[in-house]
């Protein structure tokens, strides 16, 4: 077979065919590491104390992945992470994030700090305020458990570590997580046990914001909702499942404008979920009729208190056939897209389960039913979450704690609509207006109308602007039974509109105090106690409304909800897909119980999780050149809409030309979503060579199709990876995948194995490509080119007969203006590139490397259509080109 990677492919291995035990892994461990010290870089002392962290056999690949942790002085080095891989008791794949060198990088052995002191400091540094912590559990001389203080959720455990630095020292550190009280963040850092110095934190929340950027082709439009009924059912055969139905936007439907909602009956799966979706216990009969059960626990949180709201009831019957209504807000249909967040977190659940993301490996459930790993950590999934506004979110805790996916509501991207008229005087007409987050919302039918008034505050405060309601309200009897108006400022929205409210306003209009239009209004910490509605108006037509109200005009005013509703994200099936994706890669990367392996600049979240929202929303009319979004629906474009990163995903170049080198390109390519999106672009054009070479399976769970197959190198990939990996770690995983994969035929593993280095070569992640410092996105650089000792044997296998040179050549922009580029998959050697015009003659001639990226500059064409003929001794490609 092909060998999928270059690390360690001729060492020493040794085979045992009876079971190892964790001693015996690591015996084999160390063994490896000190017969191969020079190939690591290591020394004996690097490796001396090294410890099995955690130990986890995959079922679906007959692997068991071995994850050992560094130590010195006792002590642990965090994210000083060895990955191996054994098969049959043969060590089939290193993955190696070890630090060198450490005896001489370690600064002391014993702490100044105390725990206590530890967490203080680091709730001071994080900006949480004074902190009241104390001991609630001693675990050993290194390790403690602490109380919440008053700032955290969660009691906060706190460990002695080592901390490697950029200036290559290594620190001793306390580790410890404060999960914050308004659960927006789950911070995982080390604190400096010395001095107090915060040295490094991450967010286990991943904040999903889903940034927009403007495309020259996104004319956002009004969403246009398939409506319809159906019923499907799934024949599974258990008598313990006793006709569950559920009205949600089914698999693999990826929203409502993608498909109709349907009652889905019976959709557990009873390899995953052997007991149906509401049991706890593992005993027949449901614990409960809520949409609650052993994966996940769906409820909405619409006054975010950081305590579950109220979850849909299905009755005995287990029958949550909640109608969907997108003619009004989406609170009025809060336990249908409930239900729909409930269905798709059980289904993530159930199908990654048959790919081995199961409870050995760390996945969700509060029940293992005796497989091991740890438990009590079903999602806990908040629909409708009023501090989510625009986005979604997912925090990981390490494996037996409870995550938590929050998705909010998002505004459309229409443009905001006339919500408030104006009727007779100097403004009569319509005012377009942005409804807030929070309060009740605008009628839908009979408008509220009421007399403007200007509200007048006392200036007591720091504010300088007495109409902006943020001291002390002096004309109450003006604004009781009238519509105030509040200029933008220094407080809160949620201050200022309840200011308002209870001096008897019906409703706020705020005024912008910036130029453009206006925004979406946040509740802050009271929104939560606002009932009445209120809007934003722009600067300009708020001003004039101030303008005439100081003027001595009377003006009258009604709003109403003039049909541009806000959007739940509750029903974007590829958001909610992204959001669980998280905790997939989270406790994959470095093994469940280190959920801290993904803090590095060129780490690929946000790419594994934009991948899981599209190959489980794939439809058999699907194809692979088509321009693929994602967010779509929660941004209010259309079903073919270019999505919210800085390309829809294709394999078209002319669509997507991203590649590798562009990790580096800070100016259009952010952290993490921007990296993510090139790393989500590599998968997505390897997921569509393995279909064309074997197929589309709408079978998700047992397929044998090419998206299968994909999923399934994708998820192996992820366990065989480093500790805080980049591209190359990534791509190393899936080829070392390969090996261990059940649905590719054995016969065929050489094939899987050089399409793969193909797909990745064309996006600038070949043989020779160095990735560098996983943690800095700048020193990456880019080859296009096939390992030297497989170039023949690939070329064979992927040979022009075998496969459409189309997915070989990709010629783009076309048309173009003579400037134009060929994208080579794969090593062709020396050729030529022609082109003739439309009557036969050659009218560009040049030789060429036929590999990666050649360019072609045939700019002093006239316009007019052309062929290219792209030719060497064993291949010949013609394609049309326009040039304008």
């Amino acid at each position: 077979m092909l060998k999928s990677y270059k690390l360690l492919l001729a060492l020493c291995v040794v085979i045992f065919t009876s079971a190892l035990s964790a001693q015996d892994y690591g015996i084999l461990i160390k063994n490896h590491l000190e017969t191969n010290k020079n190939v690591f870089g290591i020394t004996d002392q690097d490796i001396s104390g090294l410890t099995i962290q955690n130990e986890v056999f995959s079922k679906k690949s007959n692997t068991t992945h071995v994850y050992a942790i560094q130590k010195i002085n006792n002590i642990e080095i965090f994210n000083g992470v060895i990955n191996v891989a054994f098969k049959d008791g043969i060590i089939i794949h290193v993955a190696n994030n070890l630090q060198s060198d450490i005896a001489s990088r370690v600064n002391v052995v014993s702490p100044v700090l105390s725990p206590i002191q530890a967490a203080s400091n680091a709730a001071t540094s994080l900006g949480l305020g004074n902190a009241n912590f104390s001991l609630d559990q001693t675990i050993s001389s290194q390790e403690f458990v602490l109380t919440q203080g008053g700032v955290s959720l969660e009691k906060v455990p706190v460990k002695l570590v080592y901390q490697s630095m950029e200036d290559h020292t290594i620190r001793l550190a306390w580790d410890l997580s404060i999960h914050t009280t308004d659960a927006k963040h789950w911070y995982s850092v080390r604190v400096d046990a010395l001095n107090g110095t915060l040295l490094q934190q991450h967010d286990w929340v991943v904040n999903c914001k889903f940034e927009n950027h403007d495309h020259e082709s996104s004319s956002v439009t009004t969403n246009t909702f398939i409506s319809g009924f159906g019923v499907r059912e799934e024949i599974i055969a258990n008598e313990l499942l006793a006709g569950e139905q559920y009205n949600v936007f089914p698999l693999p439907v990826e929203s409502p404008n993608h498909g109709i909602n349907q009652l889905v009956v019976d959709p557990q799966n009873t390899i995953a979920s052997p007991f149906g979706w509401h049991d706890t216990n593992g005993v027949e009969g449901a614990e409960f009729t809520i949409t609650r059960g052993n994966n996940v626990y769906a409820y909405e949180d619409i006054n975010p208190d950081n305590a579950p709201g109220a979850s849909p009831d299905g009755g005995d019957a287990l029958d949550f056939n909640f109608a969907y209504n997108f003619n009004t807000e989406p609170v009025n249909m809060v336990d249908a897209t409930t239900t729909n967040l409930f269905y798709w977190n059980n289904i993530l659940h159930d199908i990654t389960y048959q790919y081995g993301f199961d409870e050995a490996s760390g996945n969700f459930q509060e029940n293992n039913y005796g497989n091991g790993g740890g438990q009590g950590d079903s999602v806990n999934a908040e629909s409708q979450e009023g501090n989510s506004f625009g986005g979604a979110f997912f925090g990981t805790p390490p494996d037996g704690a409870n995550p938590r996916m929050r998705v909010g509501l998002f505004n459309p991207s229409t443009a905001p609509t006339e919500v408030l008229t104006i009727d007779g005087g100097s403004l009569d007409g319509g005012y377009i207006g942005t409804p807030a987050n929070f309060g009740d919302p605008l009628p839908d039918d009979i408008p509220l109308e009421g007399e403007l008034a200007l509200t007048e505050d006392d200036n007591a405060g720091n504010s300088t602007d007495s109409i902006d309601a943020c001291d002390t309200i002096i004309n109450g009897a003006d604004l009781a039974g009238n519509i105030a108006i509040i200029r933008r400022g220094e407080c809160e929205f949620g201050v200022k509109v309840l200011a308002a409210e209870n001096e008897g306003a019906i409703a706020v209009i705020m005024v912008n105090n910036v130029e453009g239009p206006p925004t979406i209004m946040g509740p802050g910490a009271v929104g939560n106690q606002v009932s009445i509605p209120s809007i934003m108006v722009s600067q300009s037509d708020g001003e004039a409304i101030i303008a005439a109200l100081q003027g001595g005009e009377v003006i009258n005013g009604s709003l109403i909800n003039s049909g541009s509703f806000q959007i739940d994200g509750s029903l974007d099936n590829a958001v909610v897909a992204h959001e669980y994706a998280h905790g997939i890669s989270n406790r994959l990367t470095g093994g469940g119980t280190n959920v801290s392996c993904l803090q590095n600049e060129e780490q690929m979240g946000e790419g594994w999780s934009d991948y899981f929202g599209m190959v489980l929303t794939m439809t058999a009319d699907d194809f692979a050149e088509e321009a693929r979004g994602i967010g779509t629906y929660a941004f209010g474009q259309s079903a073919d809409g270019p999505g919210i990163r800085p390309r829809p995903y294709s394999t078209d170049f002319a669509v997507n030309d991203l590649t590798y080198g562009d990790v580096s390109d800070a100016a259009n390519i952010s952290v993490p979503h921007g990296v993510g999106t090139i790393w989500s672009t590599i998968l997505w054009d390897m997921t569509w060579a393995f279909i064309d070479e074997y197929g589309f399976d709408d079978d998700f769970y047992n397929g044998t199709g090419g998206n299968n197959i994909a999923l399934q190198l994708v998820i192996d990939g992820m366990k065989l990876q480093s500790c805080s990996p980049g591209f190359v770690d990534g791509r190393d995983g899936i080829l070392a995948a390969v090996e261990i994969n059940t649905i590719i035929p054995e016969d065929e593993k050489d094939f899987a194995t050089c399409t793969i280095w193909n797909v990745f070569a064309t996006r600038g992640v070949g043989f020779s490509a160095e990735q560098g410092s996983s943690n800095n996105r700048f020193d990456q650089t880019e080859a296009f080119d096939l390992p030297s000792d497989v170039i023949e044997s690939c070329e064979d296998l992927l040979s022009v007969n075998e496969n459409d040179l189309d997915t070989v050549f990709n010629i783009f922009p076309n048309p173009s203006n003579g400037e134009i580029t060929v994208n080579v998959a794969g090593t062709f050697g020396e050729g030529n590139i022609r082109i003739y015009d439309i009557n036969g003659r050659e009218v560009y001639n040049k030789p060429a490397t036929l590999q990666g990226r050649v360019s072609v500059n045939a700019t002093g064409l006239a316009r007019g259509v052309y062929i290219m003929n792209i030719v060497n001794d064993s291949t010949t490609y013609t394609s049309k080109i326009i040039i304008q």
